[in-house]
Formats: C-alpha cells, sequence, structure tokens
C-alpha cells in the first residue's frame, strides 16, 4: 500500500523568513503520525501545505496519493481537517452543521443519514447534536469539528492541537476518540501537538520539527532510549556504600551513583529492574525512604537534540 503522505524537500518562506525548511516525511496508510515542537517550530506551516491551505516554497508533497500543488481539489477530496481554532457557526446545531458539511462534500439523501449515525456513535456527541452550538462546552465544539473533518470519510484526517485549551477530561475523550477512529476505521492520522503527552500516548512514530526542520524521528520509546537509561532514584536512610555495593551486581544494572542519601540507579529497562533492587536494598538491611522510576521523556530528547525544553505556553 502507498504511503498516505510524503514530502520532499519541503520548505516555505514568507518575506525573507524561512518557516519550513526541506522537511522530508513518510507517512504510512493507517498510521498515527505525531508531529511535535514548540509554538512557531513550523508545525502548524506543514499542515496548511499538506491540507493545501498554502503553496510550497520549493520541494514536493502527496498527500493519499495526489500532489498538493498541482492536484489540490483531488487532495481536499480526501483529507478532514480539524485546525486548531474551529470555526464552527454558533447560531446551527450540530446536526445542521453535520448536514451542511455532508452536502458540501456531494452526499444526500439518506446516504447523509446513514453518515451521522455512524458519527455520533464513534463521537461522543449525544443528544447535543440537536442544541444550538453556542451552547456547547469547550471539548464538545471539539468533538462535532473532529466529527464534521469525517463526515465524508476521510483517507487522513489531519488534527492541529486538537486538544489545545481542553480540560483534563475533555482532552482524554478526544485521545480515545482519536485511538478508536484510528481502530475501527483505519484512518491515517497526522496529529500536530505541543502536549508531549499526547504524542507518547496517540502516535505510533514522531517527528520532532524545530526552527522548521526535523530533528528526530521514530516511535517514541525508541527515541527515548537513544538519549539515556530509565534511572531508578532511591532515598535512603544510613550507609550508602553498603546499599551501592549490593545493586552493582543486579544483572540489568549499568551504573549506580551516589550523591549523599540519594542513590541514582541505572537501567535499561527499569521497570524490570526496580522490583530485585527494593529486594536487594532490604535484604542488606537498607531502610529505604522513597524509590521512584524515572524514564526518559520526549522533553529529554527534544532537549539533547536542541538544547532547549518545549515550552507549552510560548506565545505563538
Amino acid at each position: 500500500m502507498a504511503p498516505a503522505i510524503t514530502t520532499r524537500d519541503l520548505r516555505r518562506v514568507f518575506d525573507e523568513t524561512v518557516a519550513v525548511e526541506g522537511v522530508d516525511l513518510v507517512v504510512e496508510s493507517g498510521e498515527i503520525y505525531g508531529f511535535l515542537g514548540p509554538n512557531g517550530a513550523g508545525k502548524s506551516t506543514c499542515v496548511r501545505m499538506l491540507c493545501t491551505l498554502l503553496l510550497p516554497s520549493r520541494g514536493s508533497a502527496t498527500v493519499a496519493g495526489h500532489d498538493v500543488a498541482s492536484e489540490p481539489n483531488a487532495v481536499r477530496l480526501r483529507i478532514g481537517v480539524a485546525l486548531q481554532d474551529a470555526a464552527l457557526d454558533d447560531r446551527q446545531d450540530g446536526l445542521e452543521l453535520l448536514r451542511l458539511q455532508a452536502r458540501l462534500y456531494g452526499l444526500r439523501g439518506s446516504e447523509i443519514d446513514r453518515r451521522i449515525a455512524d458519527l455520533t456513535d464513534l463521537i461522543d456527541i449525544g443528544d447535543a447534536i440537536h442544541r444550538r452550538i453556542g451552547t456547547y462546552s469547550g471539548g464538545m465544539k471539539r468533538r462535532l469539528d473532529l466529527a464534521a473533518a469525517l463526515v465524508h470519510n476521510p483517507d487522513v484526517l489531519f488534527l492541529d492541537e486538537p486538544t489545545t485549551g481542553l480540560d483534563p477530561v475533555s482532552r482524554a475523550k478526544v485521545w480515545e476518540e482519536v485511538r478508536t477512529l484510528n481502530r475501527e476505521l483505519g484512518t491515517t492520522i497526522f496529529l500536530t501537538t505541543q502536549y508531549l503527552e499526547e504524542a507518547d500516548a496517540l502516535a505510533e512514530r514522531v517527528g520532532i520539527i524545530d526552527r522548521g526542520s526535523i530533528v528526530a524521528e521514530g516511535p517514541p520509546a525508541t527515541l527515548k532510549r537513544q538519549i539515556g537509561t530509565d534511572v531508578i532514584v532511591v532515598n535512603i536512610d544510613g550507609e550508602a556504600a553498603t546499599a551501592c555495593s549490593a545493586l552493582r551486581g543486579i544483572p540489568g544494572v549499568s551504573a549506580v551513583d551516589e550523591h549523599g542519601e540519594e542513590l541514582l540507579v541505572h537501567a535499561d529497562d527499569g521497570s524490570a529492574v526496580i522490583g530485585p533492587v527494593a529486594v536487594a536494598l532490604a535484604e542488606c538491611g537498607v531502610t529505604v525512604r522513597r524509590l521512584t522510576l524515572r524514564t526518559p521523556t520526549l522533553d529529554d530528547v527534544f532537549l539533547e537534540l536542541t538544547g532547549a525544553h518545549i515550552h507549552e505556553d510560548e506565545p505563538t
């Protein structure tokens, strides 16, 4: 099966500002691909080019088998788009919006009814579909916008920071709906986000973009492993030297560092080693005040590659 999205040396310049610089991507059909980076990194500009809202300054991109520059209409018929700011008419009710969207994509009569029924089962809209959109919460508006992007059953769905500004409960509901779409419909999902946990929870692969360029790409677990080991942090009472010698002989432990009454136990697979570490400390009579497992995060990956953290609250 051909890739859902392919870009080659994709570039976009605004006056003298380079927003996207030479991006190469391949997103497979049926994949959830996370595009991760801080505000201003070039995420939204990439999405706007892939959705035919902006022309590339250089390079090429195909989406669902069609070139975004020379075949924009063919691309638009095969994609769904939910941008960061949902453009919804507060005076319509949810059903009116979905019917209008379906007609704009050429659906008619009973076909519209069937598609809307499928979507209301898939997306948690419930009886709110009959209420005016102006009465919706932020989370409900996001879900309705998602349903509108899916009404024509697109091959590729673009979600541009879909949970920005949502409370944790609403964010979790959107996450579950994204997983359901991918699992039950096989929809390819291109997800841009600045939330580290969102990319980690949803994406099979992530691309990390910084200053318009891809600086790393791969499964989240692989990227995190590449920049360091898991660390078991042990806070103890008493003599650290005894504890260190007991821990260094445990299979899977690569190093033990002593910092006063804190021990840092390095391991490739911390979850497999944390039990033996606790047993070894108990057997040598060390009193443990706290024992925690710290695994590398995507922010650690970003920090390693760029020298900066992803700041979720910096201005666009």
